[in-house]
């Protein structure tokens, strides 16, 4: 093997999760993480080079990092986030240990509105700084690519300024960062009444978004009291027309036919899903949705109801897993999620692993780059101070990420 610039020499367990990577793993395979004991990786030129088992030999590189007793993988990618806006709500903690629900909190102009009230009025510098803060508490915790929604604007101007502050963050911080026009995040109150006429104000802006490659995907909130089952189609519909991608908040609050439209448009993935059937989840993995799950969501919110995890991998549909991180939900941890997805949705680690890396890939249309380690696949790499896989949701309330490498360089500590 030709020198190196970094091989990582070693490791307890290298988790490689190499397979038939072509699309989501399902089933079985969500529980084949592809370990090497005792496993060494070697990366050059920002890419995986080789990966086996330490055989003993002296091999040469730039810098050798030795992770006896660690464990060595992907970088998490977590798909969904709202990572752009401004301000906080930590005020609204005190009404839901009241009793408050999220959309009497929303109703009272808290929530959703009040978040777009502090976003339309930043400024683009404001919202790189307060998004930049994030990315760097992201990175710490292992993950190396994310997808961003914007849906804090309501209107054209403040919608377009979230993409390209997301694009600006693209180039600036070394996060890949996955953009998704989110503009059907409610019905604001000024529309009111006139809710088709927000509806195609939003459908006027995605040739533009498309054209300007703002964004690769288009979600909307459908639930009861957000958007209406009629009008997300039609949103649906035309970004599908304008060649974005599909997702959509489905089976949060109630099941009123989200996820089943999901599988009916062949979205590349329905998010939240809290209460969906066994039909939706049949037709769902019928159709190839990937079910992208937030288990901070409901633990935010205080609910008892978490998504059934168990039953959608069991009836063969593919699961991700994501932090939701938004003012509501506030976590920049994908290490939480996993141990969260375990303990609260009796996901196995081996699964919530798979989730939080190559289905994660998927669900952001990135798996042929990132979420597995692959020979000629961009060196996004992680080093855990733990021994085995197992002891990442055991092992919970702590940063457990030594050091993070992204596209060949480090990122995050050393050697």
């Amino acid at each position: 093997m030709t020198a190196a610039d970094i091989l990582l020499k070693n490791a307890s367990q290298l988790i490689t999760l190499t397979g038939d990577n072509t699309a989501p793993r399902t089933g079985e395979g969500m529980r084949d993480l592809g370990i090497i004991p005792n496993g060494d990786l070697w990366i050059s030129h920002g890419q995986i080079t080789g990966l086996g088992a330490d055989d003993g030999r002296r091999h040469d590189a730039a810098l050798t990092i030795d992770c006896s007793g660690k464990v060595v993988m992907p970088g998490f990618v977590d798909p969904h986030t709202h990572l752009v806006f401004a301000g906080s709500r930590e005020n609204e903690l005190g009404m839901k240990l009241k009793g408050h629900t999220y959309m009497e909190i929303q109703n009272a102009g808290g929530g959703i509105f009040s978040t777009v009230r502090k976003t339309r009025e930043a400024t683009n510098e404001q919202l790189i700084a307060q998004a930049m803060k994030r990315l760097d508490t992201m990175l710490l915790h292992g993950t190396t690519t994310i997808e961003a929604k914007s849906g804090y604007g309501f209107d054209r101007a403040t919608e377009i300024r979230m993409l390209q502050v997301a694009k600006i963050l693209n180039h600036q911080h070394p996060m890949d960062i996955v953009s998704t026009f989110m503009g059907a995040h409610a019905i604001p109150p000024e529309f009111h009444g006139r809710e088709k006429e927000f509806i195609q104000s939003l459908v006027d802006m995605l040739p533009e978004i498309a054209e300007k490659k703002l964004a690769e995907f288009c979600d909307v909130f459908c639930d009861t009291g957000v958007i209406s089952l009629g009008d997300a189609e039609a949103v649906m519909a035309a970004a599908k027309a304008a060649g974005l991608g599909l997702k959509i908040h489905a089976d949060e609050i109630e099941n009123i036919g989200a996820s089943a439209m999901a599988a009916k448009m062949m979205a590349v993935s329905a998010e939240h899903l809290l209460k969906s059937s066994d039909q939706d989840i049949r037709a769902m993995a019928d159709s190839g949705v990937i079910g992208v799950l937030l288990p901070g969501t409901p633990y935010s919110l205080m609910m008892k109801e978490y998504a059934n995890a168990r039953k959608m991998i069991e009836m063969g549909m593919p699961v991700a897993l994501a932090t939701d991180l938004n003012p509501n939900c506030w976590t920049e941890s994908m290490p939480w999620v996993i141990s969260a997805a375990c303990y609260q949705m009796k996901m196995m680690p081996a699964e919530a692993i798979v989730a939080s890396t190559i289905n994660a890939a998927h669900a952001v249309n990135r798996a042929k780059s990132v979420g597995s380690l692959e020979v000629g696949k961009q060196a996004d790499v992680i080093i855990l101070d733990v021994e085995n896989y197992e002891q990442i949701p055991y092992h919970f309330g702590v940063n457990l990420v030594n050091t993070v490498i992204k596209k060949g360089e480090l990122a995050v500590g050393g050697p």
